[in-house]
């Protein structure tokens, strides 16, 4: 039974990074990105003194090693990073072509005001 509840909240973090993929960003975000990053060096110094926790927290879950955890962790925070970064590219480009356009308009009006 913990072995599914591990998937399901596997499952939910991986939906609640695509739906933050298509939304939009702000100081609520980097500022919840901030409080992650907290927790996972936090996690990090933990795991540095008291190793074997992570296989008592696996073995809760239903799962063989801490390892393991800590590889299927892994895998969601990158996709959650990969997602991050597809959202800043993506209102990069818009960004490059909303400037792109202007700097097109101002070259045409400075054309036609020299004629």
């Amino acid at each position: 039974m913990p072995l599914l509840v591990f998937q399901i909240t596997a499952v939910l973090v991986l939906v609640l990074a695509a739906f933050f993929m298509f939304r939009g960003g702000g100081a609520k975000q980097q500022a919840i990105r901030r409080i992650f990053f907290l927790l996972f060096v936090a996690l990090a110094a933990f795991s540095l003194f008291f190793p074997e926790a992570w296989t008592k927290v696996a073995n809760f879950f239903g799962i063989g090693r801490g390892t393991d955890l800590l590889l299927y962790i892994v895998v969601l925070v990158f996709f959650g990073y990969a997602v991050s970064t597809f959202r800043k590219f993506r209102n990069q480009e818009k960004q490059i072509t909303q400037l792109a356009r202007e700097i097109a308009l101002l070259r045409t009006e400075r054309e036609q005001d020299n004629k």
